[in-house]
């Protein structure tokens, strides 16, 4: 129930889909507390065993040769997909939260009713028509103009509602950019790997910068802060890097429904730069083909989930050979 909030562009590359496959096994951190499928494993696949991964196992696992018969096998793309996707078929249990005509977040039927009663600040549907199929929603008063009256407004009834809320999630928006180069005729992904301290997704795959967007900042001044942060890349080169779109997911679990959308850039750099955190996040960087950066993301669980999608993205944009497989399972507005 955010008041604040940055729309979310139009003509964003969106990787909610309602395609259907099965999951087959993977390599990946059992930090993750993802679920593989209970078959075998066959041969084009890695099994559940291990709990943690070092830099010579990314590198093993990226060769094309680890496992020669799995270069169509895109089911683990489709994982990555379906892991930031959870609980698509709960979203008719939430309403819509709309400010000026745009959803900008979720309720749950359960918990909508309480609204009722701050009859200053929300204006619910008519009696008990709850639930997107109904077409009803949750949108704030009219008095309440402004983002700080809203917010301030909002921020009471989370006050004097207290253990009864659910949950809430704000929308995460951040930026996301593929640093690569180009060398001899091929593209290489510069990829970090996180500080095993930081407190979500340690010790896992990363971009080579990324970070959350805060409010009031835009997108490009937040990219040129991270770069330096993340990489150490000096403005004269980080002021190079290309927008190219945006990646949204949904995750529904339980009473909390939270939607992110990741600004995506691209920067390619200069063969001889070598990236330098400054900021404690990131333990190490390595340079990888991107080929081999596919096959890492097919065939494992090594990468911080959004990541992934990000990086498919830019398997797609750059022209790598899997994009006639999936065109009938995503959907592109």
């Amino acid at each position: 129930m955010a008041a604040n909030c940055i729309p979310s562009p139009k003509g964003r590359t969106s990787f909610f889909s309602a395609f259907k496959s099965s999951l087959s096994h993977h390599y990946f951190p059992k930090r993750l507390n993802l679920r593989s499928s209970s078959s075998s494993s066959s041969s084009s696949s890695l099994k559940l065993s291990e709990i943690s991964f070092t830099w010579d196992d990314v590198v093993r696992i990226s060769q094309s040769d680890y496992f020669p018969n799995d270069s169509s096998d895109l089911t683990g793309y489709f994982d990555k997909v379906k892991t930031c996707n959870r609980g698509v078929e709960m979203q008719t249990d939430f309403i819509p939260f709309v400010i000026e005509e745009q959803i900008v977040g979720y309720i749950h039927n359960g918990f909508a009713e309480h609204l009722r009663r701050f009859q200053d600040v929300f204006v619910c549907p008519q009696g008990n028509s709850y639930g997107s199929h109904f077409g009803g929603h949750v949108s704030l008063h009219p008095s309440l103009r402004s983002p700080d009256d809203r917010t301030e407004a909002v921020g009471d009834v989370i006050k004097c509602l207290g253990p009864m809320i659910p949950g809430i999630r704000n929308e995460s928006y951040g930026v996301h950019m593929n640093g690569y180069v180009d060398k001899d005729g091929e593209k290489y992904l510069w990829i970090g790997i996180r500080s095993k301290v930081k407190p979500t997704y340690p010790g896992m795959l990363d971009h080579l910068v990324a970070g959350g967007l805060p409010h009031g900042i835009a997108c490009g001044e937040n990219l040129l802060k991270e770069c330096e942060e993340e990489a150490g890349i000096p403005q004269s080169i980080s002021s190079n890097a290309l927008s190219v779109g945006a990646v949204s997911y949904m995750d529904i679990e339980g009473h909390r429904f939270k939607r992110d959308v990741l600004f995506c850039y691209d920067l390619k750099l200069p063969e001889g730069f070598v990236p330098h955190n400054e900021d404690g996040e990131v333990e190490d960087f390595k340079l990888i083909p991107v080929s081999n950066v596919a096959n890492v993301i097919r065939r494992t669980h090594f990468f911080k989930p959004n990541c992934s999608l990000v990086i498919i993205d830019f398997l797609f944009r750059h022209g790598y050979d899997f994009h006639i497989a999936f065109s009938s399972s995503f959907t592109f507005c």
